[in-house]
């Protein structure tokens, strides 16, 4: 299946706290879209691995997403050399996308930066002809997408550019509560995190509020980039 975009994420939950909102505007709009998931989370502070499969199946239908996959990369050990590019690039090769997504460039857990480097150096390499790859026994062709967009995580970076999602910012939320073990659970009797705190998921509704009041709209996901921008049309400019 050729996808249109292809969003990498770190963990699973990284996408769906990110660039969510995005993602189902997308596919509103008539993309194909895919999400691969690096590792499986399971040095997450609660919860397990399993219980976070689960989650990832919950919030995968409700965003609606075309195709999602986990690489199994060791979670805290992600690196930037031939073992993890090679597997990025027969994904890349596989779903052949336009518009590649990945984490943030800079941010709080040293995986997102990492995931980043080893996602944009991917993009290249994937296109170049004489780095062999195979999918189950066959051998795959060269592709590099158009662009890499990075999306905002934790920590606040200058953004190049935003994606109005007020329409769907419900919805992500949604998303992101599928992750039970991960967010604020009254009930639960884990340990606390970063992340569990009520108050995480209330910086998440200010980010995007944030991000979405300098153009005119209540919520946006932003993005930085690897290249200039061209556009083709000034008025759809926000």
């Amino acid at each position: 299946m050729q996808l249109d975009i292809l969003a990498f994420a770190a963990h699973p939950d990284d996408v769906e706290l990110s660039c969510s909102g995005t993602i189902m505007k997308q596919i509103a709009l008539g993309s194909k879209v895919g999400i691969v998931d690096l590792t499986r989370g399971e040095l997450g502070t609660r919860g397990t691995a399993k219980i976070r499969a689960k989650e990832v199946e919950a919030s995968t239908k409700i965003m609606g997403v075309h195709a999602r996959e986990n690489l199994g990369l060791r979670d805290g050990y992600i690196q930037n050399d031939e073992e993890h590019q090679l597997a990025v690039i027969k994904l890349i090769r596989k779903y052949r996308p336009a518009i590649v997504l990945a984490n943030a460039k800079y941010d709080r857990h040293p995986d997102h930066g990492k995931a980043a480097e080893l996602v944009r150096d991917a993009c290249f390499l994937s296109g170049l002809a004489k780095i062999e790859s195979k999918l189950k026994g066959k051998k795959q062709e060269a592709f590099r997408p158009k662009v890499v967009y990075n999306y905002q995580q934790a920590l606040h970076q200058q953004a190049d550019f935003v994606v109005d999602i007020s329409d769907y910012f419900l919805k992500k939320m949604e998303c992101i509560r599928a992750f039970k073990s991960q967010f604020h659970n009254p009930a639960s009797k884990e340990k606390s995190t970063f992340i569990s705190s009520p108050e995480f998921l209330e910086f998440v509704k200010s980010r995007d509020n944030y991000y979405g009041v300098p153009i005119g709209v209540k919520y946006a996901e932003a993005f930085s980039v690897n290249r200039m921008v061209g556009v083709t049309d000034l008025t759809q400019l926000l």
